[in-house]
């Protein structure tokens, strides 16, 4: 079966995207748990029994509740600095003086990573640690099956109001006999959410008809991924929350006449980072307040000092005590003591064995050498001196000496729960190893055959012949295939077995058993033809030494310096440090070579080469030659050099040696325009200084003079209709932007009212899609009537154009400077570097992929979760629709690749002196390049999937690693669907 460069290595990007899919299903693990929670509701153990005979203890039963309702007030994006730091004196001053004087108790609640909306709601009922897949299922949150506070209060009869974020109605269906949702992702509106809330607050104090009521503000979180933390929004918002707890507050207190106090808890699912996201592990990401106010509590005095840190799974069994309910089964919190410090110590000791016993049970259930944890064995000697104190209490012994052994068992308790928890918090991952071991099977077996296509692929024909009946026919295939079933089976059958690939049907499986089994054998059909056609090496040194230059050498030691990298986690969070480092190399190699054709080429040797190039040529014929991709311009790269040396004269050529050189002025400037990574992230930059209110006017000039630009660049290769459509949704994206009060228009003075721009917002796309398809119409005409190479060239270039428009909408305005220095960059580079110099399809490429992933990085992405612009998914839309807001997030967060990847095309389609082959040699090595990467990195995450920092680094990579195969392989399908031309052409070499 004969196949193209390109269609070979868009199906070999499939396979991949299956192998990572595959893998990360397996990698993202299902937490610890316990049984389900049809069984959750067991008796509970009864107080330690006390030794000697007929001594029992009379306390079998849960305790008794310690509070009658209970307020959650849960502000989303609530940092701890915005309630104890400058800000909460200056705009919560009724929280603050009741932190400070009031009857309550502060702490500092620490989320873990993944640090957004539905794992923290999750890990704040449940009190266990959620899985980091929830990253990904947090866009449609499914309804919580596991133990937890709530089903637990509504089993015991507990009557619950709720409004506020829907994502709570999704995870707890048919458990509140009130609610009014009101969806969380349409991060444009931080008012109408939160006044949705509100509006009920007054009706609903004045009832006596529940128990807990739950409210859950979005609007500080919206703010935050429009404007930052620093915003001047910021303070209205946090004044308004704080008028909201000072008017709940004062009606719990006017109904503390009931047998028991009220409880308002006030807390926050995550913080948000200096650039208003979250997601990751920053200390404004995870550090939220934690707030118990009570009249039940005793008034503080004394100076007020630094909260103490506690867990945020903590509150699950804090409140689970307060309301008299069985702590839930998969919790891995302690309990927070001060909460109880009021009760008498026989009370203090039954909540904190009720505790530990859950932790220890929950131990028992998911480790099989339990006995040996030291956790369990400190709770066993607790357990025993606390019968020890039961004893003494049944006695009748009042004195002091009781009191002091209270304190002592109630001191190895807390010590057997902090060991108990953290044991628990270490086993939370049960990594998928089956499912992770084929899927990795597969990334790998698809990358040794893209490197061993690597002669054919890139030969001038840019096809070769694929040999699917021998190995699919042969004994060898059946046999693999056989040895894999049989591992599946006994691996699906064995008793601890628990996979998601077992869980697929018995078709599915055996159907990935064969796409192992044809691989390997097309693998090893591949290695035999390499042996069985080798030849001995060619003693010329002229063509040795040509077929590496220096630009050759330096993309090998990048590519593998770059995968190298991957194993240490501060590259990882530095990423960024290498991919700039690598294009300022690749401009100073560019200098280098731009001289060599200006300066250090004589006549004499252009001469030479003229002879080299002849005996060159008819070597080629002799040995059929090809496994050598040589430009169509006709010759090998010593032919280039003549040539380039006629082509820079006067002007040119000093232009020419100028434009690396401006390259690296611009990459300069850009990395001064968002500090990214982890360790200086939080320095200050070009881009927070714009997006300050005060500098609104030099915000609004950078942005008109950005879609200038934009319009310059792009607009000299578009039909004149397109000019007209694309200078139009500029104009609409600066109007949306002054819309949704980003900047302002010159004749605006007075404040104008900041609304949600969708008129404008659509007013764009409408033009964005008209560019496009007059684009696609050119696409179809040169595709399917007619070969015409400039029609096909227009076309292209009109889509790109129509994506550059799309991406000037969705970048915030500070961030339009990348996109004009991107488009900069690749004008000049075409005009100056690539034409002169004429490097074939494969360098070129790879320069587009390495400029490419430095421009992911230039637009303020990093490998961390919490810099992906959520509110890019959410332009021009009235409500949250999931795929257009996962596609226009995606657009917007890998932007930088995907153009460059276009432009890729758009170049090697428009130049016809190129081999007709360009676009499938550049498909294939895009995919070549995208694929070695992922492929390291599974095995790197493979092996340290124990590692300190596997979940805050290692995993956001692995996420963004698996979702850029994707996006790769549809455009190596893009760039397979342009590639018709070379049908046309391939029989010329026939």
């Amino acid at each position: 079966m004969r196949l193209r460069s390109g269609v070979f290595a868009s199906s070999c990007l499939l396979v991949q995207a299956l192998g990572v899919a595959l893998f990360l299903r397996g990698f993202f693990p299902v937490p610890v748990r316990s049984l389900p929670r049809r069984e959750a509701r067991a008796d509970p153990p009864a107080e330690p029994a006390p030794p000697g005979p007929g001594m029992v203890s009379n306390w079998t039963k849960i305790p008794a509740p310690l509070f009658s309702k209970v307020v959650i007030v849960l502000i989303d994006a609530l940092r701890d600095d915005f309630v104890f730091g400058s800000k909460g004196k200056q705009f919560m001053p009724y929280t603050t003086q009741v932190v400070e004087k009031g009857t309550s108790y502060s702490f500092v609640a620490e989320a873990k990573p993944p640090t957004v909306t539905m794992p923290r709601i999750k890990a704040l009922m449940t009190g266990s640690i959620p899985g980091f897949i929830d990253v990904v299922v947090n866009l449609n949150s499914p309804a919580l099956l596991d133990d937890n506070l709530i089903w637990q209060a509504k089993a015991a009869g507990k009557r619950i109001i709720f409004y506020g974020d829907d994502t709570w109605v999704k995870l707890f269906p048919k458990h509140f006999v009130e609610y009014d949702g009101t969806t969380s992702f349409f991060v444009s509106d931080f008012t109408e959410v939160d006044d949705n809330v509100t509006r009920h607050l007054d009706r609903v104090l004045k009832r006596e008809d529940w128990d807990i009521l739950i409210l859950h503000y979005l609007g500080l979180d919206h703010i935050g991924h429009i404007s930052g933390p620093n915003s001047p929004l910021v303070g209205p918002k946090l004044r308004e929350m704080d008028n909201i707890l000072k008017k709940i507050h004062i009606a719990l207190l006017s109904k503390d006449e009931a047998p028991l106090p009220n409880l308002l808890v006030v807390c926050g699912d995550h913080g948000m980072s200096e650039t208003g996201s979250h997601g990751g592990s920053s200390e404004g990401e995870v550090h939220t307040p934690l707030l118990f106010i009570s009249s039940a509590f005793e008034k503080r005095s004394g100076p007020l000092t630094q909260p103490e840190r506690v867990q945020q799974t903590d509150l699950a069994s804090t409140l689970a005590v307060g309301l008299g309910l069985p702590i839930s089964r998969n919790s891995v919190g302690n309990l927070i003591l001060p909460v109880v410090e009021g009760k008498t110590m026989r009370e203090q000791l039954r909540f904190v064995h009720l505790n530990g016993f859950q932790l220890s049970r929950l131990l028992q259930e998911n480790t099989p050498a339990y006995e040996k944890d030291p956790g369990y064995e400190h709770f066993k000697i607790a357990e025993k001196s606390h019968s020890n104190w039961i004893k003494l209490y049944l006695e009748g012994n009042n004195s002091e000496i009781l009191l002091n052994l209270g304190k002592k068992v109630l001191k190895q308790y807390l010590e057997a729960l902090k060991t108990l928890s953290s044991s628990l918090s270490k086993q939370v991952a049960q990594y998928d190893m089956y499912s992770m071991m084929v899927g990795t099977v597969i990334i790998m077996e698809v990358l040794l055959l893209l490197l061993l296509s690597v002669p054919k692929a890139l030969s001038k024909r840019a096809e070769f012949e694929v040999p699917l009946s021998p190995p699919l026919f042969s004994l060898l295939f059946y046999l693999m295939c056989l040895m894999l079933c049989a591992v599946h089976v006994i691996v699906c059958t064995s008793a601890e077995s628990l996979c998601y690939f077992c869980s697929m049907s018995w078709l599915t499986a055996v159907g990935v058993m064969m796409l192992i089994s044809a691989l390997m054998c097309g693998i090893l059909s591949a290695i035999a033809k390499i042996f069985e056609n080798s030849r001995p090496p060619l003693k010329n040194p002229v063509v040795s030494s040509s077929s590496w230059s220096e630009i050759d050498v330096l993309i090998l030691a990048g590519t593998i310096g770059h995968v190298l990298s991957l194993g240490a986690s501060s590259f990882i969070e530095e990423e960024h440090q290498t991919w700039y480092f690598l294009i300022n190399t690749l401009c100073l190699v560019l200098c280098q070579e731009l001289c060599r054709n200006n300066f250090l080429l004589k006549e004499c040797d252009l001469q030479h080469s003229t002879n080299v190039k002849q005996n060159f040529d008819s070597l080629g014929e002799t040995s059929e030659c090809k496994n050598i991709d040589i430009p169509a311009a006709g010759g090998s790269k010593l032919d280039k050099a003549t040539s380039s040396s006629e082509f820079m004269e006067g002007s040119y050529k000093w232009i020419s040696l100028a434009t690396p050189w401006v390259i690296l002025i611009c990459c300069r400037l850009l990395r001064s325009l968002n500090q990214t990574g982890v360790q200086w992230a939080h320095r200050p930059d070009f881009g927070h200084w714009l997006t300050s209110s005060e500098h609104k006017p030099e915000l609004s000039f950078l942005a008109v003079v950005s879609l200038l630009m934009i319009f310059f660049l792009v607009q000299r290769r578009c039909s004149l209709v397109s000019k007209i459509a694309m200078a139009l949704g500029l104009l609409g994206v600066y109007s949306y932007r002054a819309a949704v009060g980003n900047v302002i228009f010159p004749w605006q003075h007075g404040g104008k009212d900041i609304s949600k721009g969708i008129t404008e917002a659509r007013f764009v796309y409408v033009f964005v899609l008209g560019i496009v398809f007059t684009g696609t119409k050119d696409l179809l005409k040169s595709q399917v009537i007619s070969a015409d190479s400039s029609a096909k060239s227009t076309g292209l270039w009109e889509v790109y154009s129509g994506l550059v428009l799309l991406a000037a909408l969705l970048f915030r305005p500070h961030n339009l400077p990348v996109l004009v220095f991107c488009l900069l960059i690749q004008t000049m580079m075409t005009k100056y570097i690539w034409r002169p110099l004429k490097f074939d399809a494969a360098q070129i490429t790879i320069m587009h992929y390495w400029f490419g992933q430095a421009f992911f990085y230039f637009q303020g992405n990093s490998n961390g979760i919490a810099t992906v612009d959520v509110s890019a998914g959410f332009v021009g839309l009235e409500s949250y629709v999931e795929i257009p807001a996962i596609f226009l997030t995606a657009f917007a967060t890998y932007a930088g690749p995907f153009l460059w990847a276009i432009h890729l095309l758009c170049y090697l389609s428009s130049e016809v002196s190129r081999n007709s082959a360009a676009v499938g040699h550049g498909c294939f090595c895009y995919a070549l390049m995208r694929s070695i990467p992922v492929a390291a990195y599974v095995v790197l995450v493979t092996g340290l999937r124990y590692h300190l920092f596997i979940w805050s680094v290692f995993s956001p990579k692995l996420l963004y690693e698996g979702v850029h195969v994707f996006i790769t392989a549809a455009v190596c399908l893009f760039f397979t669907a342009m590639d018709q031309n070379h049908l046309h052409r391939a029989q010329d070499w026939k």
